[in-house]
């Protein structure tokens, strides 16, 4: 006689997760044109059957991808250390560091997941550039959020907080991109760095 509480051999959520691994690591290492679905499929060791239970065609998995591991990236990233910052400008400098620490530690360089799938998957389908697009402004949103927090405790007083979100996510945007082609994590020091010193600078 079976126990009641005999534990269940199948997982479908645990096996939809190892999915969205895989194909986020595919994703980022190859390419979402150079990943198929049978790449994804031996990688998290799953049947077809299986994997269009939950996701019935690539573009199905490249959407979930992008909201339920890449977004996340954005917020673990960016979104929730500003937020407990003690200002725009340490939270910057902050995240600048501790990514450039992390791929020190991990020794190459993938890139940002935001950039690398904006620039493949932009042009080529509309409600991929419409979900890269709202994550790019949730980011740019939290920046200038936290700009207009701190000058209401008295900081940042003649900043404009659109125009330093924008700043910010573009020279991180463009240091990750060099710091992937030249497999050089330092680029994200030396760009933080020149803004901080520049006369006028972002981060001045």
């Amino acid at each position: 006689m079976q126990s009641n509480r005999q534990k269940r051999t199948n997982d479908p959520e645990g096996m939809r997760r190892r999915v969205l691994d895989k194909a986020e690591e595919s994703f980022q290492a190859r390419g979402f044109h150079a990943t198929s679905l049978g790449d994804v499929m031996a990688a998290a060791a799953v049947t077809g059957g299986a994997l269009h239970h939950h996701f019935p065609t690539k573009k199905a998995l490249a959407l979930a991808v992008i909201e339920e591991r890449v977004a996340e990236v954005v917020r673990r990233t960016w979104v929730e250390p500003l937020r407990s910052s003690a200002s725009v400008r340490a939270g910057v400098r902050q995240v600048f560091a501790t990514v450039a620490d992390r791929l020190e530690r991990q020794g190459f360089v993938r890139g940002c997941p935001l950039n690398n799938l904006a620039h493949e998957l932009s042009l080529a389908d509309s409600d991929f550039r419409v979900r890269l697009a709202s994550i790019f402004k949730e980011w740019r949103s939290a920046i200038a959020d936290k700009v207009r927090a701190d000058q209401q405790a008295g900081g940042e007083a003649g900043t404009d907080p659109e125009r330093f979100a924008a700043s910010v996510v573009a020279l991180y945007s463009g240091a990750m991109s060099m710091a992937k082609t030249a497999q050089d994590s330092s680029l994200l020091r030396l760009c933080a760095k020149e803004l901080d010193e520049s006369a006028g600078g972002v981060l001045n």
